[in-house]
């Protein structure tokens, strides 16, 4: 009589326990279809950055043309100004505005 009084209520937490895990697949089942649906609507953007050197942000061309117009700039400085400081000083300028040129004429790339 206890006997078959233990076996019904482990029959009942089996029965229990087999409708939770039931209950539990349904709920992750549903969750992945919710993910991959958003995942398949949402548009993707393109990755943003560089990795690696496959493509360099100036061709060889553009990057030529950079050096020989700075020393073609840094030679007219020599050429044209006398006075070392100042030589130096519009040099310094040169530089550092060297790479703001570079974006207004060629633009920013990534």
């Amino acid at each position: 009589m206890v006997s078959k009084e233990r076996a019904r209520r482990r029959a009942e937490r089996e029965a229990a326990a087999a409708a939770q895990r039931q209950r539990r697949a349904r709920q992750v089942a549903r969750r992945a279809r919710r993910r991959a649906l958003t995942r398949a609507l949402t548009p993707r953007l393109p990755r943003r950055g560089r990795v690696g050197r496959m493509q360099p942000r100036r061709t060889r061309a553009q990057r030529a043309g950079i050096v020989i117009l700075t020393l073609l700039a840094i030679g007219a400085i020599f050429y044209l100004v006398p006075d070392p400081t100042l030589r130096l000083v519009l040099i310094a300028v040169l530089l550092l505005a060297l790479p703001v040129f570079v974006v207004v004429a060629l633009g920013r790339r990534i």
